[in-house]
């Protein structure tokens, strides 16, 4: 009998359920489906995150357009995305990945994150396309390209509901879990004191909606980047002879036979893509079709802007935070020391910076955590509100807040099998809308260069 929170027992079978469902959600299939439709994007926009780059890194804050509709400025609604994406993921789920898939599975989030920008780019632009306002308040996400943009309206209501549940049931226990873990590991607090702790601190600012969770990203989403930025660096530099040969070893083991804890041959290549690919999707979101819903909710009357945001958002999720922990912890030979998840980062950081290094990421991970936490509640929010009207918001924001105490105290191996299985189902939908509307998006972003190149003409 095991047991997802302590003292309660759960079925050995459930156990196995969770962990086998999650396993065959995240097949070859999958990998296949997620990898083919960037490299699809990626040949249909014309690489636009290489030819758009600059832009998309001189226009990181754009202006909010006067008389635009819209709850947040066009940088709040990027700091929203970037903070909820930023999440304990960048942290705890790489580690898992390297532990679990061996260090090749950082080629793999790596490959994931170069693709990944197109497909958040069309969530983006479509997030605002076809956002929806009215006297009730403001609405976007995949459920309404599905519907108004495809005519898949039963389609469209299932993402929300699969979305919605998934928000639910992910979110408040992927990510207090792994504040929990760091915090146990470092500073001895139990993990039922750190669940009551982030609970009421989320519940502060959900409580009052998006404009809330707007402000409260915009002030810690740079300063958790920064932080984090500059401990890993310290680490890095420190070890920067070793760079070379961690750099080759993430490479060959990428196309191994041989998984982490070796097996037949052929099968490692699979296990690295697989533990790469999931998590790597779990730190930058793409294909979750969150996107749509923060960045429709920008101030603004130019989608294609909000597109180039999302590529940087990408960029920085999966070329940056990621590859500090993922660095990190492979230098230092932590992802050997038997841990897993924040803790194996939390060792890495201290073999360097004693004390001082586990405290530095359990600070990052609690404000990676918190502000995935604030920023995924919206989504479901929004999501749920799809499904079952406006009555169900204000429920919605105790229980999941509520959940948070439950997550931080569960186990960690069923917490991010439920994870992954739960947010890899509400990938097939998002993809149908992502790939039936390409190309409305490619029009845009041509017709978008195109007034581009106009207006510097005429100046």
């Amino acid at each position: 009998m095991s047991r997802l929170f302590p003292g309660v027992p759960l079925p050995e079978t459930t156990r196995t359920l969770i962990l086998t469902a999650s396993d065959l959600v995240w097949g070859p299939w999958t990998l296949a489906l997620l990898l083919g439709t960037g490299l699809f994007l990626t040949w249909r926009y014309r690489f636009v995150q290489v030819v758009r780059f600059r832009e998309a890194v001189r226009t990181m804050i754009p202006p909010a357009a006067p008389g635009a509709s819209g709850a947040l400025t066009p940088f709040q609604s990027f700091m929203t995305a970037l903070g909820a994406s930023i999440g304990t993921g960048n942290i705890a789920g790489v580690a898992t990945a390297v532990v679990s898939g061996g260090p090749g599975a950082v080629f793999w989030i790596w490959v994931y994150g170069f693709l990944a920008t197109t497909i958040k780019l069309t969530e983006a632009i479509l997030g605002i396309r076809y956002r929806k306002t009215d006297g009730r308040g403001l609405s976007a996400g995949p459920m309404h390209y599905l519907s108004d943009g495809l005519g898949l309206r039963r389609l469209g209501w299932t993402y929300a509901l699969v979305a919605g549940i998934a928000a639910l049931t992910t979110t408040p226990f992927t990510q207090p879990n792994s504040i929990a873990v760091v915090m146990e590991s470092e500073f001895g607090i139990g993990p039922l004191l750190t669940g009551i702790v982030v609970a009421v601190l989320a519940w502060l600012v959900v409580i009052g909606g998006v404009t809330w969770i707007g402000r409260a990203a915009e002030a810690l989403a740079p300063l958790k980047i920064g932080l984090y930025l500059i401990g890993g660096l310290v680490v890095i530099v420190t070890h920067a002879a070793q760079l070379p040969s961690v750099l080759a070893l993430i490479v060959t083991e990428a196309f191994s036979p041989r998984a982490a804890a070796g097996s037949v041959a052929g099968i490692g290549i699979m296990v690295a893509m697989r533990y790469g690919l999931a998590r790597g999707i779990y730190a930058n979101e793409a294909g979750y079709g969150t996107a749509a819903v923060v960045y429709g909710t920008a101030r603004s009357d130019r989608p294609v802007q909000q597109g180039l945001n999302a590529v940087m958002e990408v960029f920085v999720v999966s070329f940056v935070t990621s590859s500090i922990s993922a660095l990190t912890i492979l230098l230092t030979g932590a992802w050997r020391s038997g841990l897993t998840s924040t803790a194996a980062v939390a060792r890495a950081f201290d073999s360097v910076l004693p004390s001082v290094g586990g405290a530095t990421v359990a600070f990052c991970v609690f404000l990676f955590g918190y502000t995935t936490l604030i920023g995924w509640a919206y989504y479901g929010e929004q999501f749920l509100e799809h499904v079952c009207g406006r009555w169900v918001v204000i429920p919605y924001r105790w229980v999941y807040c509520g959940l948070i105490v439950l997550g931080a105290i569960s186990r960690v191996d069923v917490v991010w099998a439920w994870g992954d299985l739960m947010n890899g189902l509400q990938i097939f939908p998002n993809l149908v809308g992502v790939l039936g509307l390409s190309g409305l998006v490619a029009s845009m972003l041509t017709a978008d260069a195109s007034r581009q190149r106009t207006t510097k003409g005429t100046k």
